[in-house]
């Protein structure tokens, strides 16, 4: 040990005289964390956590790459190793040695970088600076490794700094140490797996921003521990005291057999992806850090309460502050300026009532429909549209879950979404009708998916229990429901009294699909959360609405799904006409729908929903005397019917229900405020609080004159990332 101790300190002394070493170990890194963190502006949010990362990667490259490899064979022509040759020493001291000197040197220059990043721009001191710092070590010693790797293949000092640069040009520019990850197309994100720097860069800023620790990051921890000790091994072997001996070309392959580990991470993330994953996740928690003040607009606030005059600041993806009248200097504030005159701030939008896998018209070939995609693609259609949370309320149970979870990590980017999950009905209730002509094979399956059909209150139940296990946000129950000259069988009440009373005991929202007056009392007795639909067939008496009124329940008329079966059996097309619905339909979406309307395939649908008992005058009737009777509103559109196309729905909501005589501002909360809580989310969305998620919509006009102006766009907030709404369907 007396050796190695000698040996370390002869190199700190060494490398303390060395001016290089000191510009390169703590002036050059300071120089990018400066001009990074102006370029970035850090002091507005989490970018800080990337230019720590982009700092932290640099310098760890410099240290192995050029302070281990380049040194090495400096010395080594130098003739200084010589002297060590008559000593009685093997190479071991002289490599470890110049691990720990690199590892000694460099974590000053880490603690000083936080230092700087806490002091001067604000960020908070890291709750796993532990693992930051073994992490670190780690990544220090595993590139000295490789450095000292590029010394022992190489015979002269020209042929070693063409090989470090080989090997640190790629390093450096496709890691994410130089230029954001954000910045590459997919196909480059998987080049960059196959970057042992990348996993350095991921691993700090998830560490930062995430809060993970060494167990989140194994596999690049692991694999640079693997290269340690393999790049330890190899020097050891390949050690050459004298510049005069010389070794054979064929000795560079070395090389490969040390970044063998991440040669397989990088296989293996091909297969996994989680690595792109993270990055995804990583950049979408980036761009929500941000800080902004969109000031000088009328606010909406949700719950009745028009500011005529404020500001909105957002910060850290919440609304920070509501200013009424003049606001702070935004210079004071680190915020950055968002010009909203003549414009109003509403909260995002919500629809409670969607069937996001199901189309709402007809693709020119049905076969190619992949409903797992178009509902990723659904949900960066509401965003588009300024509907920042949508509750689907029967889909399938696996597809549906799986796509929450994938938007709700950021991996990819869409409205937040709720669901019901499977319907429950009756045997060839409303639910099954939707796979009579599916083939027999599959149908079982489907039906699965989509639909609960109990035999007993005992199963009922159970069936409610499991869905809770599986993680569905309500439980939606259909007691009747008819279409054409069609009435499907009813429900049991005893089915459904037990059904209700589990939801209720699991403390999950019912939401009860109606059909005429008498469904509609039997879900207020039982304590419903929503009523959707109502009856477009029959009046809803009076004391049904003040019942419901006490009760604290919610009305969902979905005026939008009768308007468009009677569109539907018409043979129109002017809800496809739309703007919005134009911008964010497929293409062959909505082509294929007009194409099926004029064709005699879809007669015999059209002259069933001609005999319908949809009645729009009763449906309205019964949204006007439920605002009178004071029940509590909310918006649905049934999107994924006919004509019901996701993405702008709500807003037409609006639109029908100011044409029937409900006031703007109190659509409008319906469409807010009041979703939320009836989502029980009105802690976090639905309203313009400090403290609630920065989900937004500004638009140009007062909606408060006209409803319409709700379509007109001028900026999507969604958890404080301002939205690129020109590369929102892109993703898809």
């Amino acid at each position: 040990m007396k050796a190695y101790r000698a040996l370390i300190a002869l190199d700190l002394k060494l490398a303390l005289r060395q001016k290089s070493v000191i510009f390169f170990n703590y002036l050059f890194p300071l120089i990018f964390f400066f001009i990074f963190g102006q370029a970035m502006h850090a002091e507005r949010g989490a970018a800080m956590t990337i230019v720590i990362a982009m700092v932290l990667i640099i310098g760890i490259l410099g240290n192995g790459l050029f302070g281990a490899g380049i040194r090495a064979v400096q010395e080594r022509e130098a003739n200084i190793l010589r002297r060590y040759k008559v000593t009685p020493i093997s190479p071991a001291p002289l490599l470890v040695a110049s691990v720990v000197t690199g590892w000694i040197l460099y974590m000053p220059n880490v603690l000083l970088i936080f230092a700087l990043a806490h002091f001067l721009y604000g960020m908070p001191w890291p709750h796993t600076m532990g693992s930051i710092l073994i992490f670190v070590t780690v990544a220090i010693v595993g590139f000295r490794a490789i450095g000292l790797i590029l010394a022992s293949v190489v015979n002269s000092m020209q042929e070693s700094q063409l090989l470090v640069q080989l090997i640190y040009l790629p390093m450096l520019f496709l890691s994410g140490a130089t230029f954001p990850l954000a910045m590459f197309p997919p196909w480059l994100l998987l080049v960059t797996q196959f970057v042992p720097a990348t996993y350095m860069v991921t691993g700090i800023q998830g560490m930062l921003l995430r809060n993970e620790g060494i167990a989140a990051n194994i596999q690049p921890t692991l694999a640079l521990v693997v290269t340690a000790f393999v790049g330890l091994f190899i020097s050891y072997k390949l050690f050459r005291w004298e510049k005069e001996e010389k070794i054979r070309a064929s000795a560079k392959l070395w090389l490969a057999a040390v970044l063998t580990p991440f040669l397989l991470l990088g296989l293996w993330q091909m297969h996994a992806r989680t690595g792109i994953v993270k990055t995804k996740v990583l950049n979408r928690q980036l761009a929500r850090s941000d800080t902004f003040l969109i000031r000088g607009a009328r606010i909406f606030v949700g719950d009745g309460r028009v500011i005529e005059n404020g500001s909105v600041l957002v910060r850290g993806g919440k609304i920070a502050e509501v200013y009424e009248g003049a606001e702070p200097d935004p210079k004071t504030l680190k915020a950055e300026t968002v010009e909203a005159a003549g414009k109003t701030i509403l909260p995002g939008l919500i629809d409670v009532h969607v069937h996001l896998g199901a189309p709402g018209g007809f693709y020119s070939d049905m076969s190619k429909y992949d409903a797992e995609k178009s509902m990723r693609r659904n949900l960066a259609a509401y965003l588009y549209s300024g509907i920042t949370t949508v509750r689907s309320v029967g889909d399938g149970l696996d597809g549906i879950l799986k796509v929450r979870s994938t938007v709700s990590s950021g991996e990819v980017l869409g409205s937040d979404l709720s669901t019901c999950g499977p319907l429950f009905t009756a045997p060839g209730g409303h639910g099954t009708e939707y796979f009579k002509e599916v083939p027999p094979a599959i149908r079982a399956n489907l039906e699965k998916q989509f639909t609960r059909i109990p035999a007993s209150g005992d199963e009922a139940r159970q069936q409610v229990d499991e869905l809770k296990k599986r993680g569905v946000d309500c439980i939606k129950a259909i007691l009747e429901a008819g279409a054409g000259d069609r009435v499907y069988n009813r429900l049991d009440t005893g089915l459904f009294d037990a059904i209700a009373r589990q939801a209720h005991a699991d403390s999950l929202p019912l939401a009860v699909h109606t059909g005429d007056a008498r469904d509609v009392a039997d879900a207020v007795q039982a304590q419903a959360n929503s009523i959707e639909h109502g009856s477009f067939r029959e009046k809803i008496p009076d004391a049904t609405f003040e019942q419901m009124a006490r009760q604290g329940m919610f009305y969902d008329p979905t005026l939008s799904v009768g308007e468009a079966f009677k569109d539907f059996a018409a043979g129109k097309t002017d809800l496809l006409k739309r703007s919005l619905v134009q911008q964010v339909g497929p293409p062959d979406l909505l082509r294929g729908t007009v194409e099926a309307l004029g064709s005699a395939d879809t007669e015999p649908m059209r002259k069933a929903l001609a005999q319908s008992p949809i009645d729009m005058p009763i449906a309205i009737d019964n949204l006007k005397r439920a605002h009178e009777h004071g029940v509590l509103l909310a918006t649905g559109s049934d999107a994924g019917n006919y004509l019901v196309i996701h993405g702008p729905t709500v807003q037409h909501e609006l639109y029908l229900w100011v044409q029937a005589g409900i006031p703007p501002a109190v659509a409008l909360q319906a469409a807010t405020l009041n979703a939320a809580r009836l989502l029980r989310a009105d802690n976090r969305i639905g309203s313009i609080q400090p403290g609630n998620d920065a989900d937004l919509l500004v638009v140009d006009g007062n909606p408060l004159d006209d409803i319409t102006a709700t379509e007109r766009i001028s900026l999507v907030v969604f958890k404080g990332e301002r939205i690129d709404r020109s590369e929102l369907l892109n993703q898809h």
